[in-house]
């Protein structure tokens, strides 16, 4: 198998826009203003769903970067407790480190292409193809939400 195919195959997946909408067209949809309403009968506002993706995905590049990797606590570490990102400056931020983070580990794919199956040395047997399909898996169920969310703020609010 040519694994520089397959590692190509899955940087164009967690950019998304074939099976699911880019995240970066749906941040476009929803106002600064409304990121920090919680939609009726949802426990999240867009920000903090969007802010758990970014958390999340910054901590599976961590832990696929290296052993130096310190894990964070479930779910406190992963989820902001405020609906509101509190600036506009700490939105921009907070997106500008998203795809920084995901440009890195799609780096990382690329770097590392013929190693996707081979176990990291720290871990409990995890592989970059594993770490890979999580950020994949993980990314695309929650940019759904945020499409849904981005949904109804623009019809209820």
């Amino acid at each position: 198998m040519n694994y520089s195919k397959f590692s190509k195959l899955l940087t164009v997946h967690i950019h998304g826009g074939n099976a699911f909408k880019k995240i970066e067209d749906i941040l476009h949809e929803v106002p600064y203003e409304k990121i920090g309403l919680v939609p009726p009968g949802l426990p999240y506002s867009f920000w903090q769903v969007f802010d758990h993706i970014r958390i999340a995905q910054k901590d599976i590049l961590d832990f696929s970067k290296g052993p130096d990797y310190k894990s964070i606590q479930w779910p406190d570490d992963y989820w902001s407790k405020n609906p509101a990102p509190g600036s506009e400056e700490i939105w921009e931020n907070a997106k500008a480190d998203f795809f920084k983070d995901r440009a890195a580990f799609n780096d990382l794919l690329d770097s590392h292409s013929e190693e996707l199956l081979e176990p990291f040395p720290h871990g409990n047997g995890q592989n970059l193809l594993r770490e890979a399909l999580l950020v994949l898996e993980h990314n695309a169920y929650h940019t759904g939400q945020l499409m849904i969310i981005a949904r109804l703020l623009a019809n209820n609010h």
